[in-house]
C-alpha cells in the first residue's frame, strides 16, 4: 500500500489533445441547480445540463448544455455536491470538473498511480471515495481511497481471491461500507477475442475497514454475477431500515451465464451474512432477465428488464429498444409492469426518487422524456421531453445531496 497526492496548488494536467492548468477550486456551477442530465446525441458528443424540474417542458441538451471531453465518456462520470468526476484513462488521472461559465471545466485531479480504469465505487465518507479497479494485465485487485475535497489519494492492493484457470478477469460488482467492516460482491470471467462468461457462483467477501483485510468469503450457487458495473448503473440499494438488497446479474449483457436466474438477495442490518430467510428469483417472477435496481422506498423497488425476444444478441443489445421497467415489493415478492414504451441502452443511471415521487428517463421511438410515477396511486405521466437527435439520456440524477 502506499499513498500519493497533490504537493502543489497550481497544476499543468496534459490530456490528449488538451492542456488544463488551474489551482484547487471550490467553485460549483454558476448557478445552483437541482438536477444533472448527462445525454449522447446521434453523432457521440455527449454533453450535460442542468435543470430545476423534471416535471414538464422541453431540453435541447446540444443547444443548451455543456459538451463534455473527451468525444465520449459514456457513462462513468460521478456526480456529487455540484461536481463531477472521472478517470482520464490514457493518463491515470483522476480528474474533477465543475460547469462554470457554460463550459465542462476542470477544477482539480489527482494521479491515480496504476488505475486506468475502474468498475466499481462507493462513497465511504461524504468526502471519500473508494474506487475498485482489476488490473487484468498484473492480475492483482486495486483500490484508491479519494479525497475529493483535497484531491489526495491513497491506493493500494485488496487480498482478494484472484481468477485462476479458466478464468482471466475479474469484476467487482458492488462494494458497501457497514461501520468497520466492507463487504465486496465479484466474479470472475473467462474472456476471450470472441466471447465471454463468468462464473456460476456469487461471491462477497467481507473484509476489515480501513484495513481491507479479508474476514470470510460467502459463496452462493444459486445465481452470478452480484452487482455489477455501477458507474453505469446501480443493481444495490440499502433499504430505509438498513438492510442492504444486492441483484445477481446473469443474463446476456453482464454474466453472459443466461441459464442461471436474475436474482435478489440481502444482507440484514449488522449482520455479515446473507439473508437465509430472504431469495428471490426475478428470472421466474418476470420470465426474463433483468439489470438495474433503485430503491423507492416503502418495500418497493424500480428494476430493468431485458426482452429477450427483441435483440439478436449482446452485439446489438444496447440500441434496440426492449427493456421494460417492473416495480418489485420486496416483502410480497411480486412484480408488476410498468405500461411504458420501450426502452434502449443497456446500462443507464435512469431512475430517481424525490419527496416520494418516481423519475424515470426512457429512450424510445416514440421520444425521448422523463417520465413521472406515483406510487400512491399508481399513475404514469410525461414529464420533460428531451429533444429527438437525442440517442441515450445516459444519466439522470441530484446535484446536491441536500435536495429531499
Amino acid at each position: 500500500m502506499h499513498a500519493r497526492g497533490n504537493l502543489i496548488t497550481l497544476k499543468l494536467i496534459i490530456l490528449p489533445g488538451l492542456i488544463f492548468l488551474f489551482g484547487c477550486s471550490e467553485k460549483r456551477s454558476d448557478e445552483r441547480h437541482k438536477y444533472s442530465i448527462y445525454t449522447m446525441a446521434d453523432d457521440y458528443k455527449e454533453h450535460i445540463s442542468q435543470v430545476n424540474d423534471l416535471s414538464s417542458g422541453k431540453l435541447d441538451p446540444v443547444k443548451n448544455g455543456v459538451r463534455t471531453y473527451p468525444k465520449q465518456i459514456w457513462y462513468d462520470l460521478i456526480v456529487r455536491d455540484g461536481f463531477y468526476y472521472r478517470l482520464e484513462r490514457k493518463t491515470n488521472y483522476f480528474l474533477k470538473y465543475a460547469v462554470q461559465n457554460n463550459r465542462y471545466t476542470p477544477v482539480d485531479s489527482v494521479f491515480l498511480t496504476e488505475m486506468s480504469y475502474f468498475d466499481n465505487y462507493q462513497w465511504v465518507h461524504p468526502d471519500s471515495l473508494f474506487l475498485v479497479s482489476f488490473d487484468r494485465k498484473l492480475s492483482r485487485l486495486e483500490y484508491a481511497r479519494v479525497n475529493v475535497k483535497t484531491m489526495k489519494a491513497e491506493t493500494g492492493n485488496i487480498p482478494v481471491a484472484l481468477p485462476k484457470s479458466p478464468f482471466n478477469s475479474m469484476s467487482v460488482g458492488f462494494s458497501m461500507l457497514r461501520k468497520d467492516k466492507f463487504f465486496l460482491g465479484y466474479t470472475y470471467h473467462a474472456i476471450t477475442a470472441r466471447d465471454f462468461t463468468t462464473a456460476d457462483t456469487v461471491y462477497v467477501d467481507v473484509l476489515t475497514y480501513p484495513g481491507l483485510k479479508v474476514i470470510k468469503t460467502i459463496k452462493d450457487a444459486r445465481s452470478a454475477y452480484p452487482g455489477g458495473a455501477n458507474t453505469a448503473q446501480p443493481n444495490t440499494f440499502t433499504d430505509q431500515n438498513g438492510d442492504f438488497y444486492f441483484l445477481a446479474c446473469p443474463g446476456i449483457a453482464l454474466g453472459n451465464r443466461p441459464e442461471k436466474p436474475t436474482s435478489l438477495y440481502r444482507i440484514k442490518k449488522d449482520e455479515d451474512k446473507l439473508d437465509s430467510t430472504f431469495y428471490w428469483n426475478i428470472s421466474e417472477s418476470i420470465k426474463n432477465h433483468g439489470y438495474g435496481l433503485w430503491d423507492i422506498g416503502n418495500g418497493k423497488a424500480i428494476l430493468r428488464s431485458e426482452r429477450k425476444d427483441l435483440f439478436t444478441g449482446f452485439e446489438d443489445h444496447y440500441k434496440v429498444p426492449h427493456i421494460e421497467f417492473y416495480v418489485l415489493d420486496l416483502a410480497k415478492k411480486t412484480s408488476k409492469k410498468l405500461d411504458l414504451p420501450l426502452d434502449k441502452g443497456t446500462s443507464r443511471q435512469c431512475v430517481l426518487l424525490e419527496n416520494g415521487i418516481v423519475y424515470l428517463s426512457i429512450n424510445s421511438e416514440s421520444g425521448n422524456y422523463i417520465w413521472i410515477y406515483n406510487p400512491k396511486d399508481e399513475t404514469l405521466t410525461k414529464g420533460l421531453q428531451v429533444k429527438d437527435d437525442i440517442d441515450y439520456i445516459l444519466r439522470i440524477e441530484k446535484l446536491y445531496d441536500d435536495i429531499p
